[in-house]
């Protein structure tokens, strides 16, 4: 592995193709939230309480699909 800082202020990290693809794609987007939400300055209470209320909204729309 390579990791290397370009003069244009990003970060290349070269890997060896044998190198898990579904590993490497559940760090690439876990890097693609850190660098979405870096500027962030919401409260993890505030992100907590909207998280519940998304899953309660799609449980009461999609409660039928599992429940017969």
């Amino acid at each position: 592995m390579l990791i290397e800082r370009t003069t244009n202020n990003q970060i290349v990290i070269t890997v060896s193709s044998s190198v898990d693809s579904f590993g490497l794609q559940r760090l690439i987007d876990y890097l693609k939230y850190l660098e979405a939400t870096s500027m962030s300055k919401a409260k993890q209470s505030d992100v907590d309480k909207l998280a519940n209320e998304v899953n309660a909204s799609w449980w009461a729309k999609n409660r039928n699909r599992f429940i017969k």
